[in-house]
């Protein structure tokens, strides 16, 4: 008992630790879309840029996380490893940025971003690549406080400056020569990047102790059986790093300069209100993986998995029609300018990509517990080339709506072609009937209501009464089962 105790205990902080840096971006969202701090074009210009961040640490990390902790306890030697993963990742990160800086100029006219911002992105890039493996040790050693707490300091850091950047510092350089003597008009977006570089480099600050412990062995043999094992998780992150953000580089690319940064701003913004879903989806395979894998090996196993992806889809389900009802209610208090809410037509699409997305982690299970991970990289990369052809086709035609149509394509049928091949590989009864009628149920009144009767509270609020009365009616006897325990 005190083994699960401990599981659950571990399973909760790590949860918070990794929900949080995600809040951070929905957090923002009110500052960065009051149009006293950032405009429209200016938000879509910060957004953009972010989406290269993305691309950038999945580049810079190469996979080397999870040959980490694939090593780490294979290995018989932990010093080892731990040494050589964090010199592989101390001299690469140096030298793929060293160059990068040598070349800014060049790198800034190819993907477009302004010089002053690329040197920041350039140092907050090398202060993260520098913490993967402390935050790496400090998980496999089972160090979840000290984990969390930094965690959660880099967020309040970051949250705290962009806030005081933003929205005083301009008042209080009026009244001091100190904040005047670092006060710079029109400088938001650049402090925005300035929030990064200190909360990223205080938090390498604290972990620096982390390499005063480990003796800098560097084993050649054992490095190249780790990037071996890196390669593909290197390639299945691009995939996934292309499905999550480069419909905005797209957007910019493929839209006429003029309304491009416009449309990624209103597009980006819009996007983050599916924040409920994806929460939703990331604390629930946070909290169920562990299961996943501690119960593979008892007795069929698989009518308990069915039943996990039951119960998610019943709760994405109503958490899909929810945020859909009561979207325009949320919108004033998240989004503070009625500018970016033309893009309020992305909404239903973007929460069900997210809802797919999490349906298709947790169909996931067959190829991990049967260590056929590569097809996780094969369906990786099937979803980016989707993604990739629908965007090059629909943003010239219809804008930012191409790209939320894209994304709902793309995981859609990721997760369809992982439902097909785990019927194959390793075939799970999931109650199909059920399944497919709250997802039918709820996905039809969604986009009725959206589409058609939207902030009609009276059919919405009728709707969702009618969804939760058919869940709770074909639930009732697992309901009995909660409330009496």
């Amino acid at each position: 008992m005190s083994g699960f105790k401990s599981l659950f205990k571990q399973t909760f902080i790590y949860g918070l630790a990794t929900v949080l840096p995600r809040m951070l971006s929905f957090i923002l969202v009110p500052l960065y879309t009051n149009p006293e701090v950032l405009s429209v074009e200016e938000y879509g210009r910060v957004s953009f840029i972010f989406a290269y961040f993305v691309l950038f640490n999945v580049v810079l990390a190469y996979g080397m996380e999870t040959a980490f902790f694939r090593f780490f306890n294979k290995e018989d030697n932990q010093e080892k490893v731990t040494s050589t993963s964090a010199i592989s990742l101390i001299i690469s990160s140096f030298a793929l940025l060293g160059i990068a800086f040598l070349f800014r100029h060049q790198i800034s006219l190819l993907i477009n971003i302004n010089l002053k911002y690329l040197n920041l992105v350039f140092i907050i890039l090398l202060f993260d690549a520098l913490v993967i493996i402390p935050f790496s040790w400090l998980r496999a050693t089972a160090r979840p406080m000290r984990y969390a707490v930094i965690k959660i300091f880099n967020v309040a850091v970051n949250l705290g400056l962009s806030i005081f950047f933003l929205l005083y510092l301009k008042d209080l350089a009026e009244g001091n020569s100190f904040f005047n003597s670092i006060y710079e008009a029109d400088f938001e977006i650049s402090y925005i990047f300035l929030s990064n570089v200190i909360a990223s480099g205080l938090t390498l600050l604290l972990l620096l102790p982390f390499y005063n412990k480990i003796k800098f062995k560097f084993d050649i043999a054992l490095w190249k059986k780790m990037m071996r094992y890196a390669m593909p998780v290197l390639i299945a992150g691009i995939a996934y790093s292309v499905n999550e953000t480069f419909d905005r580089i797209l957007l910019e690319k493929l839209l006429p300069a003029d309304v491009a940064e416009k449309q990624i701003g209103m597009y980006s913004a819009c996007y983050k209100l599916a924040v409920f879903m994806t929460l939703f989806a990331t604390a629930f395979r946070l909290g169920i993986e562990p299961y996943f894998f501690s119960h593979s090996k008892s007795v069929n196993p698989q009518k308990n998995y069915a039943k996990i992806l039951e119960y998610f889809i019943a709760l994405g389900s109503i958490i899909l029609l929810v945020v859909v009802v009561f979207a325009d209610l949320l919108k004033p208090y998240i989004i503070l300018s009625e500018s970016y809410y033309e893009a309020m037509w992305i909404l239903p699409f973007i929460l069900l990509a997210n809802f797919c997305l999490g349906i298709y982690h947790n169909l996931s299970v067959w190829y991990k517990i049967t260590d056929r991970t590569k097809f996780g990289a094969y369906i990786s990369i099937f979803g980016a080339v989707i993604t990739l052809i629908l965007n090059y086709i629909l943003i010239p035609i219809i804008g930012f709506k191409g790209s939320a149509i894209a994304t709902l394509s793309a995981y859609a049928l990721m997760m369809l072609v992982s439902f097909y091949l785990g019927k194959k590989y390793y075939p799970i009864p999931y109650n199909l009937k059920k399944i497919s009628l709250y997802l039918s149920i709820s996905i039809l009144f969604s986009f009725i209501f959206f589409y058609n009767y939207r902030e009609n509270y009276i059919i919405g609020i009728t709707m969702l009464i009618v969804f939760l009365g058919i869940v709770i009616l074909l639930e009732k006897k697992q309901l009995k089962q909660v409330l009496k325990s």
